[in-house]
């Protein structure tokens, strides 16, 4: 077997390697230049899997494509050339012969599985005289005519622009006609006359005829996948996935071999586990007498890849462990090969043609978290790979499906059909059936839920949008369940007995009528589809998700705390491992609606006395909150903000407000609004807020104190066991704000400890947040025993970006390569990284101790989380739901520096 150095590339100008027929010139560690497809068929071929010879164009090629303004460099025309000789020499017949034709597949493949987002061509090189001759070489004119039908069809789609129901359309009023419902019942004339209708529809649509050269249908396919690559679905899947456009794809070029060739053939997609639940099952659906794409587009709904699968979903049609059994012990045999060989469950792709088995196909599979999770434990069980390879082999943003309400099987349910279980999880919400309508509705805060007839990769932006999706067509492994089982989406696909009217916008089934709006609630975990919204339950985070959160705290460095302030989100940061908390904002405690009055009368007041007359209002409720919060986090350090947000927020804005503020106060509306336009600024976020507020009226940050540390001493003294509270002066840009504030601070806890005659161990820090801040963190240090690091506002005041208002641009941002993220989501690095770098390294020179954490929502994105194991952080602190996936992230990152770090020595 010949296999070619993986250092060969671009560079040297080779454009195109080959695969199969005893040739591999690449292999599975080249996915960055051949794409994931690519690499794996040279892969399989070179292992000796029955792979079609073929060869993949790179994606280095893509690049310089765009970089020539979209043409091809002189030499790619003589390197495909001896890329379908390879093909041709392998195969034994001719490209465009019109004998006994050569026809092959024109395929994308990006260095990671896109599915559904690229374009795909089958049967290329058909045409009016080739037809004949495959009829005549095959014995099989229904299949020369189908194979070409379907290479018009697609060939029209893709590179020619038309819409594919112009074809659908006119193969269902082909079907009606002949009085059949399965395309398997049309005859050989019946695809001829088809054909002609297609033909005639192009040239009706195009002003030309269909392509007839072969050579010139090649390049047009080659040109078209090149082309998917800037698409609308794809640019939208590479935002949501966080897919580099440099990557590019590349094209993949394969002899084809034919599913469609009679009941000795087939096609099918399958999985080496269950890629919902990961159960060590094969898991997967193919169809006799079709080809690929009839399975993944969800065209025909597929039968089930084994006895098991087809007894346990009480269906009929013969699986194809019954049906082709000789066959599938071959599959399962390659089953077993390829997953003991990537270590890793597999996506794969196959084709039987006449009895014989072709692999088409091979990937890591995209699962969902509870499968992903249940295949890495087992496999370290299984000793086929290492515990930390299965931390690594769980994308920790997954795990948010894990850490959500699911239905509660003991709450009522109107079950109004049944479809098959494509994704797991439950979803309610609107239902809508269309994407746009989808995407719109979700822009204004409501839960929907996506149904359609079948979902194609032009419904990506809905599909994201949507609680769930539901179709009416479609089979486990159909474009919908592959998307939703990526996206995290519940989905319940081949519901048969839905029709949906897009006329009148209604779904009917078994009688009842659901319009567009009506509340509608699906279980992808079952297949039922419910009307109404059910009631949920907490999941149990037990079992294999235990395991992994075990194998991640013991390799993890950094402590990872939770965002709360309310003694619910507490008590679910605990249970989700928080280690702590990072960021209690206490401002929220203030909008409390039996509070707020006394709140109104402080800021109203005119003289010091009056401000702390309405403290001392404040303090018992303040203290109580502390008190429930420090029950909970007991023995853990709590990290308390001061109040930070400008004062007129807690005023009134309504006229209604006014008038009810002044009846419950005692102040006069005149009064009101003379305080309010008095406090009133053009730019509250940089104004009166923060220390600032501190700096002008102390009391209220003594008032706050002295509620933290009672509270401490009065949980002490219950318990034994205290809090360490952590005082947080927010929007610090110099050391002598902070140092008025420290003196406050320490000499209300002095007081109380006086008071108490009791003390406990605190610290006084500062949050960074401000570009002065972090660079003059050395002296700020030598008032703080601790930096948290807002990075929502240090990344806003920056970039001079409105975290509110970056929605309207920064999108474009991103897709134009300005920031390779959305800053507000991941770090800049290369900016707000260098702020932070400056300020851990001038704070540690000033105070070797002094304690770093960040607390934004960066704290539970795990991009970030990297950054921070880099910098040497102590903690991050994020959202109550996010504590897990910031625990699993910290440990990967973790391993990472360590593997980096052995590298360098």
């Amino acid at each position: 077997m010949a296999t070619k150095a993986a250092g060969a590339d671009a560079m040297n100008g080779q454009w195109v390697y080959r695969f199969g027929g005893g040739v591999s010139d690449g292999g599975k560690g080249m996915k960055e230049l051949l794409g994931g497809k690519g690499a794996n068929l040279a892969e399989m071929a070179s292992i000796g899997l029955p792979v079609p010879p073929g060869f993949t164009i790179t994606t280095a090629l893509c690049a310089e494509y765009y970089d020539r303004g979209e043409q091809y460099p002189a030499e790619l025309t003589q390197q495909v050339a001896l890329g379908l000789a390879h093909i041709e020499q392998v195969v034994g017949k001719t490209f465009g012969d019109a004998a006994d034709p050569l026809l092959v597949s024109v395929r994308s493949g990006a260095r990671v599985s896109m599915p559904g987002m690229m374009d795909t061509v089958l049967n290329l090189g058909l045409n009016d005289q080739t037809v004949e001759g495959l009829a005549r070489a095959s014995g099989d004119e229904r299949f020369a005519w189908d194979s070409y039908r379907r290479f018009i069809q697609m060939y029209s789609d893709v590179v020619l622009g038309l819409d594919h129901y112009l074809f659908e359309d006119a193969l269902e009023i082909a079907k009606e006609d002949k009085g059949v419902a399965l395309d398997t019942e049309l005859s050989a004339a019946d695809w001829k006359a088809l054909v002609a209708d297609y033909k005639a529809k192009v040239e009706e649509e195009l002003g030309r005829p269909f392509p007839q050269d072969a050579h010139e249908q090649l390049w047009g396919a080659i040109g078209a996948v090149f082309g998917s690559w800037k698409s609308e679905r794809a640019k939208v899947y590479r935002r949501l996935n966080d897919i580099p456009e440099a990557w590019g794809t590349a094209v993949n070029i394969q002899a084809m071999v034919f599913g469609n060739m009679g009941e000795t053939s087939a096609t099918g997609v399958a999985f080496t586990r269950d890629p919902s639940t990961g159960e060590h099952a094969y898991y997967g659906e193919y169809l006799i007498n079709a080809q690929g794409e009839d399975v993944v587009a969800g065209i025909r709904t597929p039968q089930y890849l084994t006895l098991a699968a087809r007894e346990r979903a009480g269906a009929k049609a013969a699986s194809m462990e019954e049906a082709m059994p000789e066959t599938y012990a071959e599959l399962a045999g390659v089953f077993d090969i390829l997953e003991r060989h990537y270590r890793d469950m597999q996506d794969i792709e196959f084709t039987v043609q006449q009895g014989k088995l072709w692999m088409l196909q091979t990937r890591s599979g995209k699962r969902t978290a509870k499968a992903a999770l249940k295949i890495a434990v087992d496999m370290a069980d299984d000793g086929l790979i290492t515990p930390e390879e299965a931390i690594l082999r769980v994308d920790p943003a997954a795990l948010d499906q894990l850490l959500h309400p699911t239905l509660d099987p003991q709450a009522p349910r109107d079950v109004i059909t049944k479809g098959l279980p494509a994704s797991p999880g439950a979803a309610s919400g609107a239902a809508v059936f269309d994407s746009d309508t989808a995407e719109r509705r979700s822009g204004l805060g409501e839960d929907v839920v996506l149904i359609r007839v079948e979902t194609s990769p032009e419904d990506i932006h809905g599909m994201h949008a949507a609680r769930g999706i539901l179709t009416a067509r479609g089979g486990m492994t159909s474009h919908a369940a592959v998307v939703a089982r990526g996206m995290g989406r519940p989905c319940v696909s081949g519901a048969g007995s839905i029709a949906i009217d897009m006329k009148t916008r209604t779904m009917r089934v078994t009688g009842r009528e659901v319009k567009e709006g009506d509340i509608v609630t699906i279980d992808g975990s079952t297949g039922e589809v419910m009307l109404g919204r059910v009631p949920t339950v907490q999941p149990e985070l037990a079992g294999d998700f235990a395991r992994l959160m075990e194998w991640a705290d013991i390799k993890r460095r950094l402590k990872v705390r939770t965002n709360a302030e309310t003694p619910n989100d507490c008590r679910t940061a605990r249970q989700f491992g928080a280690e702590g908390i990072g960021l209690c904002r206490t401002e929220h405690m203030f909008f409390d609606a039996r509070r707020i009055s006394a709140v109104r009368q402080m800021i109203l007041a005119e003289d010091e006395a009056g401000r702390r007359a309405a403290l001392a209002k404040l303090l018992p409720e303040q203290r109580a909150d502390f008190t429930e919060i420090f029950e909970i986090m007991r023995g853990l350090p709590v990290t308390i903000r001061l109040l930070d947000p400008p004062l007129h927020e807690f005023l009134p804005h309504r006229e209604e407000e006014f008038e009810e503020v002044a009846a419950s106060s005692g102040v006069g509306v005149e009064t009101l609004r003379r305080r309010t336009a008095e406090l009133h600024e053009f730019n509250p976020m940089l104004g009166h807020r923060g220390c600032r507020l501190g700096v002008t009226y102390p009391e209220i940050y003594e008032m706050q104190a002295r509620a933290i540390f009672e509270a401490a001493i009065e949980i002490d003294a219950r318990h034994g066991e205290a809090v360490v509270p952590e005082v947080m002066v927010p929007l610090v840009a110099t050391a002598k704000e902070l140092t008025l504030m420290k003196a406050v601070i320490d000499r209300t806890a002095e007081a109380v400890f006086a008071e108490q005659g009791r003390r406990l161990d605190y610290l006084v820090g500062t949050m960074i947040e401000l570009p002065r801040a972090a660079l003059r963190a050395g002296a700020i240090a030598a008032e703080a025993e601790f930096f948290s690091f807002g990075t929502n506002d240090l990344t806003q005041t920056a970039l001079g970006i409105s975290r509110d208002d970056a929605g309207r641009f920064l999108t474009d941002y991103v897709e134009k390569g300005i920031y390779a993220k959305d800053p507000f989501v991941s770090i800049d690095v290369e900016g707000v990284g260098e702020l932070i770098e400056i300020a851990a390294e001038r704070g540690r020179a000033a105070r070797p101790d002094l304690k770093l954490g960040i607390c934004g929502e960066h704290g539970g994105d795990p991009a970030s989380i990297d950054f921070c194991e880099a910098q040497r952080l102590d903690y991050v602190s994020c959202s109550p739901y996010r504590v897990p996936i910031a625990r699993l992230a910290a440990a990967q990152a973790a391993l990472k520096r360590a593997a980096a770090d052995e590298r360098a020595r």
